[in-house]
């Protein structure tokens, strides 16, 4: 299949690139990286401020919230020519494309002044507050407890898993506030600063190094947040997640297909198993894309098919996820030695990207847990394509 554009979608495309070409930071310039997903260095910070003001860093984004009203296709473009690029759209993803897009969505008009635009233009960074010891994926089996109290909710609880929590300004956390409704019902969200007193913070290495520190457990001891930092409507916590991952889902295939991209680019077979591991990647990439697309079609024509996505979601994560433990083991017990890289450096992406396979293979589970596992997407795909029945 052959994916072309009309001619307005490849000016706005060659619109950005002209962009790119004027404005991209120089490798000298970058030499300072990111520690987590919520630290953003300096030169990254300014770069992510010239796109929201250029309207470039969002581009489906009203002008005041970084964009200029573009289509889906047109946020495609800007995507993939990012992509092709090799250049990561926000050292703070989760900021930008889950807590900032949440607020739009839910927050008041003061949540986006304060929040919204200051998390948009890289002025300060945020982390998102979902999961617990007991309740991992499970949202509805949160326990962290807010209390309203007069113009506050006290809160208390723990959370675990928590990207770049320790670098965070701000915690989009979501609470239990009626614990006698059913599961579903009781979940308020708040923005907690994570300078308030009761918060604490502990980082901790991943099983790539000890030295990778990006994960955080977070406790809430009596802590005090203003009732004015309420998300969206009380006890209506289910709807703003269900949108808050929403966000995350609608181009996610795109950055698995990118990193299928890398991987056809840096594995090297070594023998014939070697080999038809490398068919299989390439046509996982081709089917990916094929599917990707037929979405972005349906996208466009304004028809929503969230099943689909499902099915996006669970063939790109698991296909990076299978081409990568391929490599490795066409690599042999090189592939083992660690830190080490496999791929060319690109100063404007993450070094993550580009690591030995040890890693990346390592790396790539977070696909198939992060946005919805792997087993909730095949609950999704049973029942709403296949139209199973329900267990």
């Amino acid at each position: 299949m052959q994916l072309t554009f009309d001619a307005d979608v490849e000016s706005f495309r060659a619109e950005f690139a002209a962009f790119l070409d004027a404005n991209l930071p120089t490798e000298a310039e970058t030499t300072e990286r990111a520690y987590s997903s919520a630290h953003v260095p300096d030169w990254a910070r300014r770069w992510q401020r010239l796109l929201f003001d250029a309207g470039w860093l969002l581009p489906g984004n009203t002008p005041e919230f970084g964009g200029r009203g573009a289509s889906i296709v047109e946020q495609y473009v800007h995507l993939e020519e990012l992509s092709r690029r090799r250049i990561y759209h926000s050292f703070n993803p989760q900021g930008l494309g889950i807590i900032a897009a949440s607020l739009l969505s839910f927050g008041s008009e003061e949540q986006k002044r304060r929040w919204a635009v200051p998390i948009l233009r890289a002025e300060i960074t945020a982390a998102l507050g979902m999961s617990e010891p007991g309740a991992g994926s499970d949202l509805a089996s949160l326990r962290t407890r807010a209390v309203l109290d007069g113009d506050h909710f006290v809160v208390n609880g723990q959370k675990i898993w928590t990207s770049g929590a320790h670098d965070a300004d701000v915690l989009l956390t979501f609470v239990r506030t009626d614990p006698d409704a059913p599961k579903h019902k009781g979940i308020s969200v708040l923005l907690i600063p994570t300078d308030t007193p009761g918060v604490t913070r502990r980082p901790f290495g991943s099983v790539v190094d000890r030295d990778d520190v990006d994960f955080n457990e977070v406790f809430f001891d009596d802590v005090r947040v203003p009732a004015e930092n309420l998300v969206g409507a009380l006890n209506n916590g289910w709807h703003v997640a269900n949108g808050s991952l929403g966000h995350e889902r609608t181009l996610l295939w795109l950055s698995f297909a990118e990193r299928l991209e890398d991987l056809a680019r840096d594995f090297h077979p070594a023998d014939v198993l070697g080999a038809d591991a490398y068919a299989r990647l390439v046509m996982d990439l081709q089917a990916l894309r094929l599917l990707g697309s037929a979405a972005l079609a349906r996208a466009a024509r304004g028809e929503q098919d969230v099943a689909a996505l499902s099915v996006l979601k669970l063939l790109g994560s698991e296909a990076v996820q299978k081409a990568s433990e391929q490599a490795m083991e066409s690599a042999g017990a090189d592939a083992l030695v660690h830190p080490v890289v496999a791929a060319p450096y690109a100063h404007l992406s993450l070094e993550a990207f580009s690591s030995g396979w040890f890693e990346r293979y390592l790396r790539s589970f977070a696909g198939t847990i992060a946005g919805g596992t792997s087993e909730i997407q095949r609950t999704i795909i049973a029942e709403r394509v296949l139209g199973l029945p329900r267990s």
